[in-house]
């Protein structure tokens, strides 16, 4: 008999639980909202963060704070989301290595991309450009992807290309490209996209997957585009093919940015979050906003979870073949 009073007294509270937690998902939110971003100010995670946390605060009655825990990757500010409550009132604002890459690069990694976090949806999308300097004179003549694949297959192991970094996502994209067409070129590791791009222009290499930053050097004249990494064209460079086009079909590689909750997050709190999101991303002045870092594009949760599933894999495959290490 004790038993059964005790299991009733559970089951009881349980059920008062989930009512509290209904009802206050009903009202949510009924205090400020902090974004973690995991980068610094200004760049293209915060950015996004802020607009669409400004256009979140607006239609939802409570501010949507950035705060910027920058360093690792990401990694500590998307820790600090994954121990945080599940209450609805902490975000995680990220680019796409902090939820795919950086477990395989890193062994310290201290949350679990999958288990720990419920996704709502990619915001903005973008490619990156295979770039090369026409004022070289070793590319001059290099004007599609298979003029560059047939110069590094007749100097195999030979020709330089830069990226961000040691396992940045140009870093792969290249490997990639390398492991597709069959070619080995030699890694260049910048401190950052922006001295990637330097070292372009510098002719310090022949070859660099630039992030959109490119798009202007290009139009003017500075850097030639051979292809785009996505899988569909990039609106702003409509002549420039993908690299799927290029002869290389399945390549889709592109630097994202998103927003995700804690896994125990109450359903109608990430149901409310995903709708004000989307129609923050199709508002058109928002978009106007957004269009700087990227094409806007929004995913529902499932859709968001397949993709992270299929680029996890995809780049872990292309870690381990290029045998890539985390500094």
């Amino acid at each position: 008999m004790q038993h059964t009073l005790r299991l009733l007294a559970t089951v009881a509270t349980l059920c008062a639980s989930t009512l509290v937690a209904q009802a206050d998902a009903a009202k949510y939110p009924v205090r400020p909202v902090k974004i973690m971003v995991g980068f610094s100010a200004g760049g293209p995670v915060d950015v996004v963060a802020r607009i669409i946390g400004d256009r979140l605060g607006n239609k939802l009655g409570q501010p949507f704070v950035v705060e910027n825990r920058a360093g690792a990757n990401g990694m500590i500010a998307a820790e600090g989301v994954a121990r945080a409550e599940a209450d609805g009132y902490t975000m995680l604002a990220c680019n796409s290595s902090t939820i795919t890459l950086n477990k395989t690069l890193f062994r310290d990694i201290r949350y679990d991309p999958v288990s720990d976090f419920a996704p709502l949806t990619t915001v903005v999308s973008a490619p990156l450009v295979l770039v090369v300097n026409p004022e070289n004179p070793k590319t001059a003549d290099i004007k599609t992807v298979a003029d560059l694949v047939a110069a590094a297959k007749a100097r195999p192991g030979e020709l330089a290309y830069g990226s961000g970094g040691n396992g940045n996502l140009a870093h792969l994209a290249m490997e990639l490209l390398g492991q597709k067409a069959g070619i080995k070129m030699i890694h260049v590791p910048y401190r950052g996209g922006a001295a990637s791009e330097v070292g372009i222009l510098a002719q310090e290499v022949l070859a660099v997957f630039d992030p959109l930053s490119a798009v202007p050097l290009v139009k003017a004249g500075k850097l030639r585009a051979l292809a785009v990494s996505s899988a569909e064209r990039l609106p702003s460079l409509p002549d420039v093919p993908t690299v799927a086009e290029a002869g290389y079909p399945g390549f889709d590689l592109s630097f994202w940015v998103g927003f995700f909750m804690p896994k125990a997050t109450p359903r109608p709190i990430l149901e409310t979050l995903h709708r004000e999101i989307v129609a923050a991303a199709s508002d058109p002045v928002a978009q106007d906003r957004l269009g700087s870092q990227g094409v806007v594009s929004v995913l529902s949760p499932a859709e968001y979870a397949a993709k992270i599933a299929k680029e996890t894999k995809e780049l872990a495959e292309v870690v381990a073949a290029a045998n890539i290490k985390s500094d």
